[in-house]
């Protein structure tokens, strides 16, 4: 995030100053879209300290976090919980109610998984900032299951694990005194499946990091994740495979990395980049033709940051996308839409996007939309107008 105070952030900091904050947050491994959020809220909150299952992220991804007190949970002293924390899954809803916040007064949660449950107290007030609801337990657990590949028994007792945790998320979502959703999407699910209302308060997106390029040089299209299953990238790959005359650089890494490279070998048109600092990645993203994005995410910044750059973007046309990408047909567009997760519908849209037109200028004011400007105010007025109704409201 910029050293720049905006008005709005200002706001957020002289109003609690004098408050104890806790932030909870699930796990701290890599940088990702919920930590960014985490480290706009600790800028927002200066005097916030923070509490994770695990601990884990490197030195140099550690940024604002260097600055705060991290406590962490059992989970943390257990065996090969730095790299195999996801294996703890049964014990973290135990874990992460072991945290006793009673001496602070506001606790944000940043959650994705079991931060939402921590235990407050009458007199604090709780404010969830959902990234999702547990994907693995509620929408996405058949989906989990396929690709786990679980033998008959313990896939029974896998799902009998995942059904607890529903009920124990449910529960925890009880006691939450405000839900705070990152896009419409998210929203939704919360209501679906918690039975509760939240504000939608969007990522922001660190426009200064991200400079504006008027004018494309590469030839290529950019991909670029954490490379896990649900992202999408070995549907990216396939397609460019069947399009030689299309160049692809793909920037991540993680679990699916081999197969990944396995699935583009032989293929000179396709580059698997690992993973890239950032400055590299900014560089990739203003030069690219577009980016291209297959996930059906809950929000996704990267689209985002790409526009930014003043880059279109081909997204998959569910999830968050649909927020933060601007289709050709309508006013000042930003991007396109492919409309099945298939490599033939992928093609069939870059066909037509290359024969289209996009404004740089277009994809970097829809960016500005989101910029962290807009967070602050958006966070401050949730925060206002809720402690209004009394600490501990419960809605």
């Amino acid at each position: 995030m910029s050293e720049m105070l905006t008005s709005p952030l200002q706001d957020l900091q002289r109003e609690y100053r004098g408050w104890r904050v806790a932030i909870v947050h699930d796990w701290l491994v890599t940088q990702g879209g919920a930590e960014k959020v985490l480290d706009a809220l600790l800028q927002a909150f200066p005097q916030a300290e923070v509490y994770t299952l695990v601990d884990a992220m490197p030195d140099e991804q550690r940024g604002r976090l260097k600055e705060h007190a991290v406590h962490t949970s059992l989970v943390q002293s257990l065996p090969f919980a730095c790299r195999h924390y996801r294996y703890y899954l049964p014990v973290m809803p135990y874990a992460i109610e072991q945290f006793d916040l009673r001496d602070f007064d506001l606790v944000i949660s940043s959650s994705h998984a079991v931060a939402k449950g921590v235990p407050t107290h009458p007199g604090q007030f709780h404010l969830c900032y959902c990234h999702t609801p547990v994907r693995y337990a509620w929408d996405m657990k058949e989906a989990y299951l396929r690709d786990a590949g679980f033998p008959a028994p313990l896939e029974w007792l896998v799902r009998g694990v995942l059904k607890r945790l529903r009920q124990w998320d449910h529960f925890a979502s009880s006691q939450v005194d405000h839900f705070v959703a990152n896009s419409r999407n998210v929203a939704a699910r919360i209501h679906k499946y918690y039975g509760r209302q939240a504000d939608v308060i969007h990522p922001p997106v660190d426009l200064q990091a991200f400079p504006f390029a008027e004018d494309r040089e590469g030839d290529y299209y950019l991909a670029a994740s954490r490379l896990v299953a649900y992202k999408r990238l070995d549907l990216i790959i396939e397609a460019f495979s069947a399009a030689p005359e299309r160049r692809l650089k793909v920037v991540g890494d993680g679990p699916e990395r081999k197969r990944l490279e396995r699935l583009a070998a032989g293929h000179d048109n396709i580059e698997l980049l690992g993973y890239q600092p950032a400055g590299e990645l900014r560089v990739l993203m203003s030069q690219a033709r577009a980016f291209v994005f297959a996930a059906d995410e809950d929000f996704g910044i990267l689209p985002l940051e790409a526009q930014a750059c003043g880059t279109p973007v081909v997204a998959f046309g569910h999830g968050g996308a649909l927020e933060t990408v601007r289709p050709y047909g309508e006013a000042a567009p930003t991007g396109m839409f492919f409309e099945t997760q298939q490599a033939d519908s992928l093609n069939a849209t870059l066909n037509t996007f290359e024969t289209l037109h996009f404004l740089p200028q277009d994809c970097r004011d829809q960016a500005q939309r989101f910029g962290a400007e807009v967070f602050y105010r958006r966070l401050f007025e949730c925060l206002q107008a809720r402690m209004t109704r009394g600490i501990g409201c419960n809605e």
